[in-house]
């Protein structure tokens, strides 16, 4: 829960006009479902489901050399990234823990636009502001409260957008164009990304323009889609959460938090981070051994009480493997349980134990994300 005033994004009376159950999420009024959390999640997969991530910021870059610049300080190599192209990355600090992911968009050689995370916007500006060079030729330009994000995903994604906004509004993978002139009257920018694993859509607008957007993409076929089916669409993805699979110690409020600090090496994230350049935290990403704690996904192999974080996982004769950072029943694959966390000295295919309740420890298999 949050300590200060709820926030609510352009888009909560379209959320309360559909029934959605609000929860206060990172000081954010937003709904966790409409209907269920299953049923929204399955309709993602086999469809097209509509979100609401306006809670998620946007970062201006500008200035002559700005992919070199944001290189020095991200694990992607960005100016490997050419204009029209997004990529994923990481921003770790000197001592080699990441602070946060982000999805950016090359504009053009002088132009990148990124979202950073809700609940990582003041941190993030303050961080990356301390690098800009001090002759103010890169800016960087928070534009978060000015801006709404919709994430239109599923395999029906393509054509509910063509219907509302035209073929031409179309982007493919991680490529990135701009809005204008499109159907509605709609301005901004859209991008082939997104956090369910499916083909999809995130459209950035100004806030008046997410109202009209949400309805006619709804009335197009979309189904409305909370925070829970979100988080278990990601999950099935092995997609990283910031601040529940990852968190900067600089945040921590307990020890236990301190298992959550980690470097782009341990994420085990195929994407967004590279040895061959230097950035803060490439030093401790080259330094692990083979037999360090990774990123791993576990998948139950019998019935028994649901993979929840924090729980620990053994090898099948007891010995301490690591914990869970993620974990809930997989919708996709009949709930069976699945799980994400930092596992030490295991393969692929292991057998292991999740404890998941003091009476009862539960067989799984280690697996790569994704599960599905």
């Amino acid at each position: 829960m949050s300590d200060g005033p709820l926030v609510r994004t352009p888009l909560y009376d379209e959320h309360v006009a559909l029934g959605g159950r609000i929860v206060d999420f990172h000081g954010f009024e937003l709904p966790i479902w409409y209907s269920s959390i299953s049923e929204e999640h399955l309709a993602t997969r086999s469809g097209a489901g509509l979100f609401d991530v306006s809670h998620m910021g946007l970062f201006r870059f500008a200035g002559a050399g700005v992919r070199e610049w944001l290189e020095t300080v991200a694990t992607q190599r960005v100016s490997a990234v050419s204009p029209g192209r997004c990529a994923y990355t990481h921003f770790m600090d000197h001592d080699g823990h990441i602070i946060d992911d982000m999805i950016f968009a090359v504009v053009s050689e002088e132009e990148i636009l990124g979202v950073p995370n809700a609940s990582m916007i003041d941190v993030m500006r303050g961080w990356l502001t301390d690098f800009l060079p001090e002759d103010g030729s890169i800016t960087l330009e928070d534009r978060s409260d000015a801006t709404a994000i919709l994430a239109l995903q599923g395999p029906n994604a393509k054509d509910v957008l063509a219907s509302v906004l035209g073929d031409g509004a179309h982007v493919g993978r991680f490529r990135w164009a701009p809005l204008d002139g499109a159907a509605l009257g709609i301005s901004g920018y859209i991008q082939g990304t997104g956090y369910t694993g499916e083909a999809g859509y995130e459209i950035l607008v100004p806030n008046d323009d997410a109202a009209p957007l949400w309805r006619a993409l709804i009335a197009a076929g979309a189904t409305p889609v909370g925070l829970g089916a979100r988080d278990t669409l990601r999950l099935e993805k092995g997609f990283l959460l910031s601040g529940v699979d990852f968190l900067w110690p600089s945040l921590a409020s307990t020890e236990e938090d301190g298992f959550l600090a980690r470097d782009s090496w341990e994420s085990n994230v195929p994407f967004g981070w590279g040895f061959d350049h230097d950035h803060p935290g490439a030093t401790k990403m080259r330094s692990h051994d083979e037999g360090d704690a990774r990123w791993w996904g576990v998948r139950y192999l019998e019935k028994g009480p649901l993979p929840r974080p924090g729980k620990p996982v053994t090898s099948m004769d007891g010995a301490p493997l690591g914990q869970l950072t993620s974990g809930a029943p997989a919708p996709s694959l009949d709930n069976v349980g699945i799980g994400l966390g930092y596992l030490a000295g295991v393969s692929e295919g292991d057998e292991v134990l999740v404890q998941a309740s003091p009476r009862k420890a539960v067989k799984a298999v280690v697996v790569r994300a994704p599960f599905v």
